[in-house]
């Protein structure tokens, strides 16, 4: 197994060759060259369980995004040839090279290489006149290092009497420690920037340019307007193709050790799997194809909106054995009283162990999704073209507060009733022992994620309470997995407390699990050991022999992959145990 994770390193690897000149040769300022700031009890920590210069190299890596896009192709529409074959035709201009992934159970894997860092020639004058810029917010940049465009919504500030279609210098403000302890951006939107070091957060924003490109609107119309193209990305750091629109149904942009997740849990066709955190549904319909979309997979996620987004999903990909529910995962296991109604579908049990859907009746559920959502666009386009008609003639004002209001909205999503797809299906949790496998892909710290151009906020203290998070979800899991059935669990988190130590609390407390190993494997091992806190807490991990059963993945490694971290673990029977776990 090793032998395949270096063929896939070396794979990855050779997508950073024949890169153009890097950004260190160029100025300081007009560079991308940043760095994380972390609390100082966490990096203590972190340079401990790693070491410190491979958490200095960790650190380094999670500012930047992956060298290549990975593709999860749905084998139930089409193949990864056929995949191949188009993307080559839609991203021609590109000159992307595409690759299938070679390594056994990963066959429906694509690669599509991307490359950086690029150093920019952001047309800094002789005469010291910089170039006219435009700011934009650390979540804004993190989503253009990945291959978005800069949408009005993320601009913070910009240069004097910039017009449409000048070429403009893009820059990211990160949060910046405040008076009270607290951090923030510290700059009033709309800003004027002079080039100057009078200018907010000037010498930070030294190393922090992320490309160039035109720029779609003037100044004024940047901050006039809520929605919009505001620069057209021409030159970036780091060129990633982006997939928006592109072969919808056919391939699911997704990150690989995600695709590694769902493979370790091995699903088989006819079972009945829970996907305990299963926004926004990636894994969810990478189990349904892994199982010919035979069988039902209970979906919970406790959020309206990102339960219609699987039901969404589900549909475009033409799945109909995934059953969407609203539920706090923390409640997943039914708590029957003798007054609540024995038919309630989530609670009640069949042969299976649990409440199944008629398959004609999800095909049907899916057509009417997709029915709904066209009519709803449909209907929602003929109303803004009236809307334009009407308004042609006039000049409209816009108040700043409907600005702010569409702005959150924007920010927070549509609201419940604004929603595609109809009424969202509440669950009051599941029986005990009613599902053949679960896979818990716990709400974490999310310290794996990239590129990441913050982390100051994170604390011990805030990584402990993520892993009291996770421990209660992980005591539902186990109470609603049957016998000799399979836990999977998953987080994108660099943090022990968040991997091994949960581990370490799950072995230890159900003595009936055990680790399994896990197919394919092309992660890491797990961390050996222990760490003792300056207030005396002991946090202990993995032991000997448990390592290569776990899978850790380094984002500073050759896979080029997001921190992740994966455990499998099978379910023996101990009734006893389930009944009395520890606190």
């Amino acid at each position: 197994m090793k032998k395949k994770a270096w063929g896939l390193s070396k794979t990855i690897g050779s997508f950073f060759t024949n890169q153009h000149k890097l950004m260190e040769d160029f100025p300081e300022r007009y560079s991308y060259n940043p760095t994380l700031r972390w609390n100082a009890e966490l990096e203590s920590y972190f340079s401990n369980a790693y070491g410190p210069h491979n958490f200095s190299r960790i650190s380094k890596a999670l500012t930047r995004p992956s060298c290549y896009s990975c593709i999860r192709v749905n084998t139930l529409k089409t193949t990864p040839d056929a995949v191949i074959d188009k993307l080559t035709a839609v991203l021609k201009e590109n000159r992307a090279d595409i690759s299938k992934c070679e390594v056994v159970g990963l066959d429906n894997v694509v690669f599509v290489r991307g490359s950086g860092p690029h150093a920019i020639n952001y047309g800094y004058a002789a005469d010291g006149k910089p170039p006219k810029e435009v700011l934009v917010s650390r979540k804004c940049a993190e989503a253009v290092l990945r291959g978005a465009q800069v949408y009005v919504p993320g601009v913070l500030a910009c240069s004097a009497h910039v017009e449409k279609g000048e070429l403009v210098a893009v820059s990211v403000s990160v949060e910046q420690p405040g008076v009270d302890g607290g951090w923030g951006v510290g700059i009033t939107r709309g800003t004027v920037l002079q080039g100057s070091q009078t200018d907010p957060y000037h010498l930070e924003r030294n190393g922090l340019y992320i490309g160039q490109g035109r720029a779609m609107m003037s100044r004024s119309g940047m901050f006039r307007v809520t929605e919009g193209l505001a620069v057209d990305m021409s030159d970036r750091v780091f060129h990633l193709p982006s997939f928006r629109d592109v072969l919808e149904g056919e391939i699911f942009l997704q990150n690989l050790p995600s695709i590694v997740a769902a493979r370790a849990l091995d699903p088989q066709k006819g079972e009945r799997i829970l996907d305990m955190c299963a926004a926004p549904g990636g894994k969810t319909t990478a189990i349904a194809i892994l199982m010919k979309d035979e069988g039902e997979i209970v979906a919970v996620d406790r959020s309206h909106n990102k339960v219609q987004g699987i039901h969404k999903l589900a549909a475009e990909m033409g799945l109909s054995c995934i059953t969407p529910y609203k539920l706090d995962a923390l409640k997943a296991v039914c708590v029957r009283n003798e007054s609540e109604d024995l038919s309630d579908p989530s609670c009640a049990k069949d042969n299976h162990g649990g409440h199944i859907q008629d398959s004609n009746f999800m095909k049907s559920e899916v057509e009417k999704i997709e029915s709904i959502t066209f009519e709803r666009l449909n209907a929602e386009n003929d109303f803004k073209k009236a809307v334009s008609n009407e308004k042609a003639n006039e000049s409209s004002y816009i108040s700043k507060a409907d600005i702010r209001k569409e702005m959150r909205r924007k920010r927070n999503g549509p609201g419940r009733n604004q929603c595609l797809g109809g009424k969202v299906e509440k669950s009051k949790g599941f029986a005990p022992s009613s599902f053949d496998r679960v896979l818990l892909d716990a709400p974490c710290s999310a310290l794996g994620l990239r590129p990441r151009l913050f982390i100051g906020e994170e604390t011990i203290e805030s990584l402990r309470k993520h892993a009291i998070y996770q421990r209660r979800m992980f005591d539902q899991a186990v109470q609603l997995v049957r016998p000799g059935g399979v836990i999977v669990y998953s987080t994108c988190t660099i943090n022990p407390g968040e991997n091994e130590a949960l581990v370490r609390y799950a072995l230890d407390t159900y003595k009936f699990l055990s680790l399994a190993p896990q197919h394919p494997r092309i992660g890491g091992p797990g961390l050996v050991g222990r760490f003792e806190f300056p207030d005396g807490y002991t946090e202990e991990w993995l032991r000997p022999g448990e390592e290569e059963l776990v899978q850790r993945f380094d984002p500073s490694s050759p896979l080029d992959t997001i921190g992740f971290f994966i455990a499998k673990f099978v379910v023996g029977s101990n009734e006893a145990d389930l009944q009395n776990p520890s606190s």
